[in-house]
């Protein structure tokens, strides 16, 4: 098995696999995608492309649009060794054609791998793989969050004061700030910049509100809440353990990241207590109501603040024009809206994004 990775801004996948042969779709190869999907790696499925034919155009765009290639060498069908299973392959097609494969598959075998020989067994082998995978990925920038301004500067900060990673203690940590602050923003850049190779399972959730008024949930909620969290966090489908999710996670370090937790009764369902969660965990809860954190024994709070006027205006001119200073002719419009939002980003964003349509449909003197 051979890696390589994509430099390109425009993925849609995280990892592309490169196998022929069914003895890797139903074995190995089944049991990898399975193992990326468990950390949140998207992996690209061909849907039964036969590689031994030309690559169709979707599989060169999926190609493209994908950060890392994996290249899987193995016997074909149990038949025969992968250089008999190539010869027969290159019949029938031109010299040139032959000769581009070759290069490629040279090109390849030059590229840092694994070798099945050197694998105590299978799982082993998922387990190097999946953690390099993540690696990976993780050595490359926030490309999905790069437009929006200031976001990276709150990831740094929570990541270098409030998570501590090198510790082994259980650490719950808050977010907290207005609605349309961008906390949701920020807890999603975060969760993406966490090595999924340092927690045994990882899960981002939002639970909405499911009652019409502020009743206190009643035990059959708690359970519904607690059965879809470990479903989630573990990977599994359909969990029914009567919300025991201490006994669960007892000895996992996992990452943890609530969004938009407005409930004590939905911590003290899932987080209730440090010593539910094996050494090393991070818990992270975002919401608007520091009480309910307080109320929870969390105190190590981020306090997601306006950004300064300067940012702001930066936040408006990103979502408007595409950068983060006003083109010629709009400084005075951008500050103008820029103080209207009351430098919310939520509603910078919105403003900047009306009037990005308006320019589009001509309406530049809107």
């Amino acid at each position: 098995m051979a890696f390589s990775s994509s430099s390109t801004r425009t993925w849609k996948y995280d990892v592309f696999p490169s196998f022929s042969g069914e003895d890797v779709r139903k074995s190995f190869l089944s049991h990898l995608l399975h193992a990326f999907k468990r950390i949140a790696i998207i992996s690209f499925i061909d849907n039964g492309i036969d590689r031994s034919h030309l690559i169709a155009d979707e599989l060169l765009l999926a190609i493209r649009q994908s950060r890392i290639s994996i290249v899987i060498f193995s016997k074909r069908k149990q038949t025969g060794e992968f250089g008999k299973a190539f010869a027969m392959t290159c019949k029938g097609k031109s010299e040139d054609h032959i000769e581009r494969w070759k290069k490629a598959l040279a090109k390849v075998a030059g590229l840092a791998g694994y070798d099945s020989q050197n694998w105590n067994d299978e799982a082993e082998a998922i387990e190097l793989t999946s953690t390099d995978v993540s690696n990976k990925l993780l050595l490359a920038p926030l490309y999905d969050f790069r437009h929006f301004v200031g976001i990276e500067a709150h990831v740094k900060t929570i990541m270098d004061s409030k998570l501590c990673l090198d510790s082994g203690e259980v650490r719950m940590i808050g977010i907290w700030g207005p609605s349309g602050i961008g906390k949701s923003t920020i807890a999603t850049a975060l969760f993406s910049r966490l090595s999924s190779t340092q927690f045994d399972h990882r899960a981002f959730l939002t639970y909405k509100r499911a009652m019409q008024d502020k009743k206190i949930a009643d035990v059959r909620m708690k359970l519904d809440w607690a059965n879809h969290f470990l479903s989630e966090i573990l990977g599994q489908k359909d969990i029914k353990i009567l919300g025991q999710v201490e006994k669960r996670l007892k000895h996992r370090k996992v990452l943890v990241l609530l969004d938009d937790v407005d409930e004590i009764e939905l911590l003290e369902a899932l987080v209730g207590k440090a010593e539910w969660f094996g050494s090393g965990s991070r818990i992270i809860v975002v919401t608007q109501d520091k009480a309910l954190l307080e109320s929870h024994g969390i105190d190590v709070i981020y306090e997601v603040e306006l950004p300064s006027e300067d940012l702001a205006l930066q936040i408006f001119c990103q979502s408007a024009f595409g950068e983060t200073s006003p083109p010629d002719g709009f400084k005075e419009l951008a500050v103008e809206v820029a103080k209207l939002a009351g430098d919310l980003p939520l509603g910078l964003n919105a403003l900047g994004s009306s009037l990005r349509k308006k320019r589009a449909l001509g309406g530049h003197d809107a």
